[in-house]
């Protein structure tokens, strides 16, 4: 009976029985499911990854697009170049590896690791670019440690060549490394980490088309991570090469009459908004960032209180100086105001209870007098007749106050005061004292280069103002498509092109005025600037700085500023220039920068007609001498036979005289001898007056430049 009921407790109820084994049978069917999506369904996508571990992406660089003149000469260039990197996908110890690298690199050990670091959050197969540019020591240590330090890497890439001595650096602008702030910028949405992207100027504009697409290549690779050979290729594709409006001889020409004086030079085609040249001094090197420049350089560049990082040709904002009064002369003559005004100038005048001074006793004069006299006294009048709402009001209407829409990054707008904008940035109500100082240019008027290049320009075409452009899209090739056309002007807003109708005395009164001071005359600003022939006008400015005074110690920093403002010919002009010196004194030296810059293009221009402009000092004449005889009998030899008279002399050749006159030197004009040139030895002359070295017949020379 024991024995029975013991057998009956020990047996396993059928229901737990059952539990179980449905509970193997689910473990059973999972394992099979497992093995299935593992298997099956996974197939692909762990093949990839077993591929991976047996073949390596190396990217392809691809070269970035070169800048050309409009004359298709090279601005900007490409050379070859080696970069190193590190690869992490290798099953290795890359931390022990770092002091190995960093002394056969020639790197700080701190900031290696800081850059891998940098890289900690990037995905493991993208490479890491730990140098730049690496020399040929460096790619045979690489070379040489292949087996000890399998993780690094080189690649050929083309690293931008940019003009020495930073000439034209602000324009042309520079690369690098994209940053942190710039992939938080959906702009940079497409980039990553180690890509090179423009950083100002046309690099940074245009870099969406520079830049090209990078390509890859497969490389099949042992357990070590050693190349075993190639997969695949895919080509990278280069950027797209663009031709600027620059005309590299003026640009030269810029930069030398510029100088070394701190400012900026802007010259411009008012025709089509075409840019010429753009100079911004101090300038930078682009070269110090084609490939990486270093931490004491950067800090030397943006402690600089000359700010050579700053293109003050769009982003110097300053007081315009007696540039203004040719925006004052267009709203007064506008208005049926300044016409019949003649102010007499003592020297200044009382305005609201205060007495403004003017630097010279002009007298009585009308508007044709004063603006090329610039008389402060007579520009103080009509501020205070017009008020700072009509002032402001035409000045807007010829761009001022707004961008110019340029293709360049970082444009300022400048300020043109008025009642509603005292009222919106101060909360109070605009005093009528300011508006005579408005009036020649000082106050809170601030402009820059580019905003007035574009507002005296406009207004000597009559009326028709340009958007300024650094590269024209119908003349690259392929054309800039219309999407990539609106791109830039959404991303560029500004005045752009308009038209403001001008009444033809008010266009005629102004061209004449800034013709006038431009030529020899009783107290007209820029007579130092005239050129002999080439109408040529402009007007001056000398803006006072805050606390500045009238104190005139050049390059001092109370010193004022130099403006000038010119173009050629007088109206509708087909070259326009501004020059801007910071604490340069007074504006006829900003004249005389600009007179040189304008020899230059008519030089140009004429060239090609062998009608080369020509100032004090130019070429001499080349001295030659010459035997001849007179056809006409002279007399009779001893035995009766007619003869010839015979001649001599020196002469002088004018290489610079197209059909002659061929001009005795002193003592055959003494002797008559040119009456007696015959037609052959005339035309003997003048043959060799062609055939002068290229030195004697072609090269030009400033109004006080001697000849060598």
């Amino acid at each position: 009976m024991v024995s029975n009921g013991s057998n009956r407790g020990e047996k396993v109820p059928s229901l737990k029985l059952t539990v179980i084994q449905y509970g193997i049978l689910f473990m059973m069917l999972a394992l099979a499911g497992g093995l299935w999506r593992l298997q099956v369904l996974g197939a692909q996508n762990y093949r990839a990854l077993a591929e991976q571990n047996r073949i390596r992406k190396e990217p392809i660089m691809a070269p970035r697009g070169k800048l050309f003149d409009r004359e298709n000469r090279l601005l900007v260039d490409n050379y070859p170049s080696v970069s190193c990197f590190l690869v992490r996908e290798q099953s290795h110890n890359v931390e022990a590896d770092l002091p190995l690298i960093a002394r056969g690199l020639n790197l700080d050990l701190d900031q290696l690791r800081a850059t891998i670091h940098h890289f900690r959050f990037s995905p493991g197969y993208q490479p890491i670019p730990i140098k730049e540019d690496i020399s040929a020591d460096e790619q045979a240590f690489i070379a040489a440690h292949r087996n000890e330090l399998p993780e690094l890497e080189t690649i050929d890439e083309e690293r931008r060549l940019y003009p020495r001595d930073g000439f034209a650096a602000h324009l042309i602008g520079y690369v690098g490394e994209v940053s942190e702030d710039d992939l938080n910028n959906p702009r940079f949405a497409y980039y990553e980490p180690g890509d090179v992207v423009g950083k100002a100027g046309v690099e940074e504009t245009y870099d969406a088309l520079l830049r090209g697409t990078d390509g890859s290549r497969d490389v099949i690779v042992d357990s070590h991570g050693r190349e075993v050979g190639y997969f695949g290729t895919q080509h990278a594709t280069p950027g797209q090469d663009l031709n600027l409006t620059i005309d590299l001889d003026i640009q030269r020409a810029a930069e030398e009459a510029l100088g070394s004086a701190p400012g900026a030079v802007v010259v411009m085609d008012p025709r089509n908004g075409d840019i010429l040249a753009l100079v911004s001094h101090p300038a930078y090197d682009p070269n110090d960032f084609a490939v990486k420049i270093n931490r004491a350089d950067w800090s030397k560049l943006i402690t600089d209180p000359l700010h050579p990082l700053m293109n003050k040709a769009i982003q110097d904002q300053l007081a315009p100086g007696s540039t203004f009064k040719i925006i004052m002369s267009a709203a007064g003559l506008e208005e049926g105001v300044a016409q019949n005004m003649h102010v007499m100038c003592n020297g200044g005048a009382d305005f609201y209870g205060r007495f403004f001074k003017c630097d010279k006793h002009h007298g009585l004069l009308d508007i044709d007098e004063a603006i090329p006299m610039s008389c402060d006294t007579f520009f103080y009048t009509l501020a205070q007749r017009l008020g700072i709402d009509t002032i402001a009001k035409y000045a807007i209407e010829f761009g001022l106050s707004q961008k110019t829409g340029i293709d360049l990054p970082n444009e300022m707008s400048g300020i043109m005061p008025s009642t509603q904008w005292e009222l919106k940035n101060f909360h109070q109500r605009y005093y009528p004292g300011n508006t005579i100082s408005v009036g020649i240019g000082q106050g809170e008027t601030q402009v820059t280069p580019i905003q007035l290049l574009r507002a005296l320009s406009g207004l000597a075409s009559d009326g028709h103002f340009v958007r300024p452009r650094l590269v024209d899209p119908d003349q690259q090739r392929p054309p800039l498509s219309s999407d990539f056309r609106q791109a830039l002007l959404d991303s560029f807003p500004g005045s752009g092109n308009r038209y403001v109708p001008l009444k033809p005395d008010t266009w005629m009164t102004i061209t004449n005025g800034m013709a006038a001071a431009t030529t020899p005359g009783p107290f007209h600003t820029a007579a130092e600037a005239h050129l002999e022939g080439v109408d040529f006008a402009g007007k001056t400015g000398t803006a006072q700085v805050v606390g500045g005074g009238d104190t005139h110690t050049r390059g001092g920093s109370k010193t004022p500023n130099a403006w000038f403002v010119g173009m050629v010919p007088r109206r509708n002009p087909e070259m326009a220039v501004v020059v801007l010196q910071e604490h340069g004194d007074w504006g006829s030296g900003s004249a005389m920068i600009a007179q040189r810059i304008v020899i230059a293009y008519v030089n140009k221009q004429r060239r090609l007609e062998k009608n080369v402009l020509q100032q004090a000092g130019a070429a001499k004449p080349v001295e030659v001498g010459a035997v001849w005889s007179d056809p006409q009998p002279a007399g009779q030899d001893m035995v009766g036979t007619p003869t010839a008279a015979v001649h001599a002399g020196h002469f002088y050749v004018d290489p610079d005289s197209q059909t002659g006159p061929v001009a005795a030197a002193p003592e055959a004009l003494a002797s008559g001898a040119p009456s007696l040139l015959p037609a052959w030895l005339r035309e003997s002359l003048l043959r060799f007056k062609e055939e002068l070295p290229q030195e004697y017949g072609t090269r030009e020379y400033g109004p006080r430049e001697s000849v060598p």
